[in-house]
């Protein structure tokens, strides 16, 4: 290994293009991330702690000598970000146990050999609410949306008015305090992927580029607001939210996702085990 290769990149206001070895790297490290929410499907159930559940996932990403991309991140304690109900997005797990009917979303990052895997899904713990279970349907529809209007010659505003025109026709909104990012070597990289948009707005897509999309719509307004923890962002009217997100790349005739669970279940809360 050359002294070149030890020296990790900075976030330098680009968009990289990566070659078929950053492809490998992130099907690695997408492929873990996948497997680690995986077995987090039958965890999911009333009485069990979000802090249970991220003591699993820290377990198994060290079983697996990969790295948590979170713990130390910002000061940051935990090795997933478990958001519950109204929470949108960066819940902190903690000692409060799930009640049936919960939903959760369960965001992990991995490192593996430097290339980070990022991905969450949505949990039910029990039944859930029709409303809730008709938000994470439409949820996970719209990152997919989202998804298929990933190829080269389409631009990044492409994917956030797929995502926006999904969520309209379901009468839900899309949080806009938050969005996609870059990444493959860096856990938060060039571009922000934004989930709402005009189509044919923004940067050229590229065959080589690396990122997340990870709409988060609500039942309510789009409105968010961040507790005194500096984390935990929730909705301001207390209406329920939902995320989904993948990691891609774009390749030369369309898109791969790194993060496609291996047992096909991609959204856990239809899962009947």
């Amino acid at each position: 290994m050359s002294e070149a290769d030890l020296i990790m990149p900075v976030r330098n206001g680009e968009i990289r293009i990566h070659d078929e070895a950053g492809f490998e790297g992130m099907r690695k490290a997408g492929r873990l991330v996948a497997e680690c929410l995986d077995m987090l499907v039958p965890e999911v159930k009333p009485g069990v702690t979000t802090a249970h559940l991220d003591h699993l996932i820290r377990e198994f990403v060290y079983d697996h000598g990969a790295q948590s991309a979170t713990i130390g991140y910002r000061g940051y304690r935990h090795a997933s970000c478990i958001s519950l109900n109204h929470v949108i997005c960066h819940g902190i797990p903690g000692d409060r146990p799930l009640k049936d009917g919960d939903i959760a979303n369960i965001d992990v990052t991995v490192i593996v050999n430097g290339w980070h895997g990022d991905h969450s899904r949505m949990y039910a713990a029990g039944t859930p609410k029709r409303k809730a279970e008709r938000l994470m349907d439409v949820t996970y529809e719209s990152l997919m949306a989202g998804i298929a209007a990933v190829k080269p010659g389409n631009r990044f505003g492409d994917i956030g008015a797929a995502i926006s025109k999904i969520a309209a026709k379901n009468r839900l909104s899309v949080v806009e305090d938050f969005c996609g990012h870059g990444l493959g070597q860096l856990f938060h990289d060039e571009p922000n992927v934004v989930h709402s948009a005009r189509a044919g707005t923004g940067p050229e897509l590229k065959p080589g580029m690396f990122f997340t999309i990870e709409p988060m719509l609500n039942i309510g307004r789009k409105d968010a607001a961040i507790l005194p923890d500096g984390w935990t962002a929730v909705t301001r009217d207390r209406q329920l939210s939902a995320q989904f997100e993948h990691s891609v790349g774009v390749t030369e005739d369309g898109v791969e996702i790194f993060t496609s669970s291996p047992k096909g279940w991609h959204t856990p809360h239809t899962v009947e085990l």
